[in-house]
């Protein structure tokens, strides 16, 4: 039923009464209803113990607050930054309830036994169990879960795609070598999604727990140590609304560098000016394609230990640093350093950092200092202004030496004494959101002192709400094993639906020494349909390919090659991500939201929405079974065979590539071969479609920019090609529309190629905007190919099939 000022009456608050008195467990026995006001963006409830507050943002988000007695409301918050929409709701009350109708989601507060109940669309979404509680140790509110929900969330973990059952702590932590499980890693936010397609974000900073139901008593519980009790119900129609509307709350990622979609040269780490040249000139050698190279902490000094914080470059092993950045980048190759926010006593910068009084403090003010794996330390404060000040102008003058990129690394912080203080509050209560203030920091320094660069940000820990600073999210210290391989998609696919829709590898894993080969091939190969290309990795075991034997390089270097041949297709990706959130990699349930199999699914996955990705993650194995989802048909992007959607099939593996398939119909922009993005340009993108006669319609688009302004789109400083086919009596019709923004004169789109792949037989005839074109035909391979002109507004193509007129 939908809950409107229509239906509101004696009889239909009845009923509500009744529904839920049978459908879920009444709230806070104690809890008494006292009385309503409304302000112009929210309704004021006050109940015996304190007051709700409940301010809808959008007809699907609906922002609800506790507020107990004796506490003053808080509206500070890290993470959302949606300002509420003007919109219609009304308010209306008997003896029995009081409903708030919007043209979304309606909230029901049945009086007594006092319950809040949410509904859209007319169906139960949720409901507050006992709402808000304080215990001994922790303040937490409670809500009813059904028995069937399946819930994800909760941050970057490895515990399998259901988190149900689990009581997840929420302090981000490193944990180095992990496999197959791992409870706590780097990112852990206050956020919940439910098969039901709606997601709680518990917006407040402080540690605590998420209990997913731990004792099987169909409750979910957000636990925290102080702080805000304000929680946001988001709702959809279907997932990608769903993610969309949570990306619209908490902020959506800006695109990257074109760089960055490139290949990474990594490790930990390079310890000369002269080892990093080298390596360099290994890929060119090698034709090896890369774009950029990350130098550990042996930039700043030739020791692991004693010497983090001294963020200057080490002259012995780094002589002329901004001639090498100089050389690095006439090669195409951009300079990504790696900071850390300690600043050891035993640094060059120890006397600088104390005197600028940029540390965090004890209780009595006073620097403090304590002991961690690389010597004895303070820590930045990175909440206060001044301390944020100090460390831009750091990273400011060494931008200013051609640096491109960088890396926040042990930013979870990797120790955080409980009795350190900073600016804003204890450790415990902004530890959650270190890495959160360090991307915002570099961010807005970039925005100021850089503004026509887009920044790249690399970091090991986060919060709700980063991706809108760029941040680029990375899943550890994984084990270099068959295990920790088994966990990434997992937790790729996660952090998708939270926002971070970057998150990655190492590629190759981490952490040992272990030497496998195929381990890294195919962890290089999975690694092209995953955001960012990063072979990295402890220096025992080279991470590079350009160090491997000839065998593993040739492999090695194919996938990088694929990976810059869908460089169009990854651009357009992150495009899509930057304005509709959509994450990069996506779980097969996105396709199939009744099929709740899939809800437990990470093995296989979308990579868009034209591929689907199956990973091989197991030691020797010749085959793999693969599930093709309902509604479409699915090509093998090498061999051409078709599966049908809604299919399983066991798959014949091959050593060169990882079993991948196209959507029938989609339209996959690629490149020509480069070297690294300084290479290419937009005459080299060819357009592949992958024909399938069931396919009546379809769409796709290529998004092409210069790669580096800063929100090139928002400035009008870009072109889409709208590309479109239709099924006709005698063939098919395909349309290319440009479009380019208001600060483009005209488009840089003048030709390109079209590609069809899967036509069984060569047609009768070819015409683009009705000229006749030639074309070639490879009857092997059923492709056909033959150029397009792309100068006019508007071309159109049609492929006129044989014997069909």
């Amino acid at each position: 039923m939908k809950i409107s000022v229509a239906q509101v009456s004696k009889m239909a608050f009845s009923a509500i009464f009744l529904f839920l008195s049978l459908s879920g467990f009444s709230q806070n026995p104690e809890r008494k209803y006292v009385a309503y006001g409304r302000t112009m963006d929210a309704v004021h409830l006050v109940v015996n113990d304190g007051k709700y507050i409940f301010k809808p943002y959008t007809p699907e988000i609906m922002e609800t607050s506790f507020v107990p007695a004796g506490e003053e409301f808080s509206s500070a918050s890290h993470a959302v930054v949606l300002e509420p929409q003007e919109m219609f709701y009304s308010v209306e009350e008997d003896s029995v309830s009081l409903v708030i109708d919007t043209e979304g989601i309606d909230v029901v507060v049945q009086k007594s036994p006092f319950q809040v109940t949410y509904f859209f669309n007319g169906e139960k979404v949720t409901s507050e169990r006992t709402g808000y509680s304080k215990g001994q140790e922790h303040e937490k509110i409670q809500f009813n879960l059904n028995e069937t929900e399946v819930l994800f969330g909760g941050g970057a973990r490895a515990l399998g795609m259901n988190r149900r059952g689990n009581r997840l702590e929420l302090y981000n932590r490193a944990h180095y070598g992990y496999t197959t499980k791992s409870e706590l890693l780097n990112f852990t936010l206050p956020l919940v999604f439910s098969s039901e397609k709606y997601a709680l974000h518990f917006d407040n900073a402080p540690i605590g727990y998420l209990d997913l139901d731990s004792q099987h008593d169909n409750s979910l519980t957000y636990e925290t140590i102080s702080g805000r009790k304000t929680y946001h119900l988001i709702v959809g129609n279907s997932w990608e609304e769903l993610v969309g509307n949570y990306t619209l709350l908490t902020g959506r990622q800006p695109m990257p560098p074109r760089w960055a979609l490139g290949n990474f040269s990594s490790r930990f780490g390079y310890h000369s000016q002269q080892e990093v040249e080298e390596t360099i000139e290994k890929f060119k050698n090698d034709s090896i394609p890369v774009d950029a190279v990350v130098l550990d902490l042996y930039w700043f000094g030739k020791e692991m230990k004693g010497t983090m914080g001294n963020l200057a470059f080490h002259t012995d092993s780094f002589p002329k640093p901004k001639k090498m950045i100089n050389k690095l980048a006439k090669k195409g190759v951009k300079t990504i350093l790696v900071t850390e926010p300690f600043i050891l006593t035993s640094s060059n910068r120890w006397e600088e950092a104390v005197e600028n009084d940029v540390l965090a403090t004890d209780s009595l003010q006073q620097t403090f200092t304590f002991d961690f794996y690389f010597g004895n330390t303070g820590l930045i404060d990175i909440f206060d202004p001044q301390a944020q000040d100090w460390l831009w102008n750091i990273y400011r003058e060494l931008s200013e030496m051609g640096v491109n990129g960088w890396w926040g690394d042990l930013g979870e912080p990797e120790v955080h004494p409980e009795a350190l203080q900073h600016s804003i509050g204890s450790a415990n209560e902004v530890h959650n959101i270190y890495g959160h203030y360090w991307a915002k920091m570099i961010y807005e320094g970039y925005a100021e002192d850089f503004p026509k660069q887009r920044p790249f940000i690399l970091m090991r820990a986060g919060a709700a709400g980063s991706q809108r600073f760029g941040l680029i999210p990375w899943s550890g210290d994984v084990s270099r094993s068959w295990g920790g391989l088994q966990s990434q998609p997992e937790i790729a696919l996660q952090m998708g639906l939270q926002g971070l829709a970057y998150m990655h590898s190492d590629l190759g894993g981490f952490a040992e020494d272990y030497f496998d080969n195929e381990l890294y091939v195919r962890w290089l190969q999975y690694g092209v349909f995953q955001p960012i290309y990063r072979p990295h990795a402890q220096e025992e075991v080279a991470s590079e390919p350009v160090f491997k034997e000839p065998h593993t390089k040739a492999l090695a270097k194919k996938a990088i090659e694929l990976r810059y041949q869908l460089l169009p297709y990854n651009y357009t990706l992150a495009f899509n991500n930057s304005i509709e959130g959509l994450p990069l990699m996506r779980p097969l349930f996105f396709e199939e939201p009744e099929n709740f199999r899939l809800y437990s699914v990470a093995n296989t996955y979308l990579w868009g929405d034209a591929f689907l990705v199956s990973p091989v993650m197991r030691k020797n194995i010749s085959e793999k079974e693969v599930y093709f989802p309902k509604g479409t048909n699915w090509f093998d992007f090498y061999t051409g065979e078709k599966y049908s959607g809604g299919s399983t099939a066991e798959i014949q593996l091959n050593e060169a590539h990882i079993p991948t398939f196209v959507r029938g119909g989609a339209f996959v922009p690629m490149a020509k071969p480069m070297q690294n993005t300084q290479d290419f340009f937009e005459e080299d993108v060819e357009i592949h479609y992958f024909y399938d006669n069931e396919v009546e319609t379809s769409k796709g688009i290529y998004y092409h920019d210069d790669g580096k302004t800063s929100r090139a789109y928002e400035k009008g400083k870009y072109e889409i090609l709208h590309l479109t086919s239709q099924k006709g009596q005698n063939g098919r019709t395909f349309l290319i529309q440009k479009e380019y923004g208001e600060a483009k004169k005209s488009s840089g789109f003048k030709k390109t190629r079209l590609i069809i792949h899967n036509l069984g037989m060569a047609p009768e005839k070819v015409t683009v905007n009705g000229k006749q074109v030639n074309y070639e035909y490879l009857a092997m391979e059923e492709k056909l190919i033959f150029p397009v002109s792309l100068k006019e507004y508007l071309t159109r193509i049609e492929i006129t099939n044989q014997n069909q007129n």
